[in-house]
C-alpha cells in the first residue's frame, strides 16, 4: 500500500485529557477492530436508531471514507476533507465529483487536485551551495531534510511546523480547519502530515477528539447525546423531530438536541430558551416599574413612598412629580390638581408601559410554572431513591418483588407528566386563544391537578394498615395521569396536523 493512502486513527475514549495514547489502531484498508460492539438499537414509533461509542463513531467515520474512496480512488486523508466540505453527504459530494469540474470541487473544499501536475515553484528548495534552506517563519537555515511541507508548496522547518500545528489544535482548538501556516494559503493541512509532525500524545488524542466531534457535529444523520459528560453518539436513518434514548438514559430530541420537548416545536422551543436567556425581560420590568426624568431623560425607580422627585443628575437636579411627571413646584397651590394631564399628549406613554408590565406579567407566569416543573424533575433521582426504601420496606410486608414494581411505574410516569407539562407552557406562551387553546387548556389542568395527586400519593408514609389502600390509589391515578398525557398530546398533534394553533409575536 502506498504511503500516501495510509489512514491511521487511534480509538479515542472522548476524553480530552485522558493522557497517554493507549487507543486501538484502525487501518482504513483493513477490516475495523471487533472488540464487542456496543451498538444499542431501539426502535421508537417506528424510528430506528443506534446508540454509538467514540469508537465505533471512529469506525463508522472510516467505513464512509473507504466506500467513497474505493470509487473516487484518491488519497483517503482528500477523501476525508471533501466528505466534510459536503458535510458527511455521501451522495452529494458523488454527484459533484462527477459533474466533470472536479478542480472547481478541491477549489471549494480547499485542497490540491491529486490529478493535477501543478507547477509549485515554491516546493523547489532554495538551497545555497552547503544544501541549506530557510524557514520562513524562523528564518533560520538548516538542511533541506529538516524542511517538509504540503502539497500547496509551502515548506517550513519541522519544529515550526509541529509548534504551529500544536497550538491550533491545543489553544484554537482547531481539528480539520486547520490550513497551511503560510500567509494567506487557504490550503488544509491533510491529517497524514498532522499525525506525521505531532508526536506528543496529548496533543495527537486533541487532534482525533476535534476529528471525530467535527465529524458527528457535521453529519445529518449524528447527533451528540447532550447530557454532561456522556460521550455516546446516536446514529439514525433519517433525521426527524423524534425523541432517541441514550444509554445514559438522557432522552432528547434528535432534531434539535434538547431534552425531549412534547408538545411543543423546536423553532418556539429554541425562541423560548432564547428569551429566557437574554435581558429582554430586565428591559420589560424597567419599563414596568420605572420612568424617565421629564428633563433629563434619565431612568428612575421609585424607593419611597412620596411622589415628589429629586433627580439624582448632578447636572439636572429636577424637581418633579412621579405620577404626572410635571413640575412639583405648582403641586402646593390650590388651584393645581395633579389629576389633570393631556390624555393625547400621555396615551403614547401610558399605553406603552401598561403593555410593557403586561407582557412582563404574561411571561412571569408561564415561566413560573415551566420553571416549577423543570425543579421539580430536578429531584427525580431523590424521588427514585426515597421510592425504592418504600419499595424495600413493602418487601418486609410480605409483597414479593414483582408486586412492588408500581412504585418505580409511578415515579416514571410522574417523571414523563412533569417534563411535559414543563413543554406545554411554553407552547400556552406562544399559542393564540381560539377554541382549541381553550380544550388544550382543559386538558393541561386535568393533568396537572392528576399529577399532583400522585405526587402526594407517593410521599405518603406507608404503614402494614394502610399499604393496601395506598397500592390502589397510586395504581389509579398513574393510569389515569398517563391516559390524560396522551389524550393531551394527541390533541395537539391533530391539531398541528388540522393547522388548528396560531402563534403569537412574544
Amino acid at each position: 500500500m502506498d504511503s500516501d493512502q495510509e489512514y491511521i486513527y487511534e480509538s479515542d475514549s472522548g476524553n480530552e485529557s485522558s493522557g497517554d495514547d493507549v487507543g486501538i489502531d484502525f487501518d482504513i484498508d483493513g477490516e475495523p477492530g471487533s472488540s464487542g460492539s456496543g451498538k444499542y438499537y431501539r426502535d421508537v414509533e417506528d424510528y430506528p436508531y443506534e446508540v454509538l461509542s467514540t469508537e465505533e463513531i471512529t469506525r463508522h467515520m472510516i467505513e464512509c471514507i473507504k466506500e467513497v474512496n474505493s470509487v473516487v480512488n484518491i488519497p483517503v486523508t482528500t477523501t476525508r476533507i471533501l466528505l466534510n466540505h459536503f458535510k458527511w453527504d455521501k451522495e452529494k459530494l458523488m454527484e459533484r465529483y462527477y459533474d466533470g469540474d472536479q478542480e472547481k470541487l478541491f477549489n471549494e473544499a480547499h485542497v490540491i487536485s491529486p490529478y493535477k501536475a501543478t507547477v509549485k515553484t515554491k516546493q523547489v528548495p532554495v538551497k545555497n551551495s552547503s544544501g541549506m534552506e530557510e524557514c520562513d517563519i524562523c528564518f533560520l537555515k538548516m538542511p533541506s531534510a529538516m524542511m517538509t511541507g504540503i502539497e500547496c508548496g509551502h515548506r517550513f522547518c519541522t519544529s515550526c511546523w509541529t509548534e504551529y500545528l500544536t497550538t491550533k489544535i491545543m489553544d484554537e482548538g482547531m481539528g480539520q480547519t486547520i490550513t497551511c501556516a503560510a500567509h494567506n494559503c487557504n490550503i488544509l493541512v491533510d491529517d497524514q502530515t498532522v499525525m506525521r509532525l505531532v508526536t506528543d500524545s496529548k496533543v495527537r488524542i486533541k487532534y482525533q477528539h476535534l476529528i471525530t466531534k467535527s465529524f458527528v457535529e457535521c453529519n445529518r444523520l449524528l447527533r451528540w447525546c447532550p447530557y454532561p459528560d456522556c460521550n455516546y453518539a446516536i446514529k439514525v436513518q433519517y433525521p426527524d423531530v423524534r425523541p432517541v434514548t441514550c444509554k445514559c438514559r438522557n432522552i432528547f430530541c434528535f432534531n434539535c438536541g434538547e431534552n425531549w420537548h412534547d408538545p411543543v416545536k423546536c423553532h418556539l422551543l429554541k425562541r423560548w430558551i432564547k428569551k429566557c436567556d437574554d435581558d429582554s425581560e430586565t428591559s420589560n420590568w424597567i419599563a414596568a416599574n420605572t420612568k424617565e426624568c421629564p428633563k433629563c431623560k434619565v431612568t428612575i425607580e421609585k424607593d419611597g413612598g412620596c411622589n415628589h422627585m429629586v433627580c439624582k443628575n448632578q447636572s439636572c437636579k429636577a424637581d418633579f412629580c412621579w405620577v404626572c411627571l410635571g413640575p412639583w413646584e405648582p403641586h402646593g397651590s390650590s388651584w393645581y390638581s395633579c389629576n389633570r394631564y393631556d390624555e393625547d399628549e400621555a396615551k403614547q406613554a401610558r399605553d406603552a408601559q401598561e403593555k410593557s408590565r403586561a407582557a412582563l406579567q404574561r411571561y412571569l407566569f408561564y415561566c413560573n410554572r415551566y420553571m416549577n416543573h423543570m425543579q421539580s424533575l430536578k429531584f427525580e433521582h431523590k424521588l427514585y431513591a426515597a421510592v425504592k426504601e418504600k419499595m424495600e420496606e413493602m418487601q418486609q410486608h410480605n409483597m414479593s418483588w414483582i408486586e412492588v414494581q408500581f412504585l418505580k411505574i409511578a415515579v416514571d410516569i410522574l417523571c414523563q407528566c412533569r417534563q411535559t407539562l414543563m413543554f406545554t407552557y411554553v407552547f400556552a406562551y406562544y399559542l393564540r386563544k381560539n377554541n382549541q387553546s381553550v380544550i388544550f387548556e382543559d386538558n393541561q389542568k386535568d393533568v396537572e391537578s392528576a399529577t399532583e395527586t400522585l405526587s402526594e400519593y407517593l410521599e405518603r408514609d406507608i404503614t402494614q394498615e394502610n399499604l393496601a389502600d395506598i397500592k390502589q390509589k397510586v395504581q389509579d391515578k398513574y393510569r389515569y395521569c398517563d391516559q390524560r398525557r396522551k389524550k393531551l398530546l394527541e390533541h395537539v398533534h391533530e391539531g398541528y396536523d388540522k393547522d388548528w394553533w396560531e402563534y403569537n409575536d412574544a
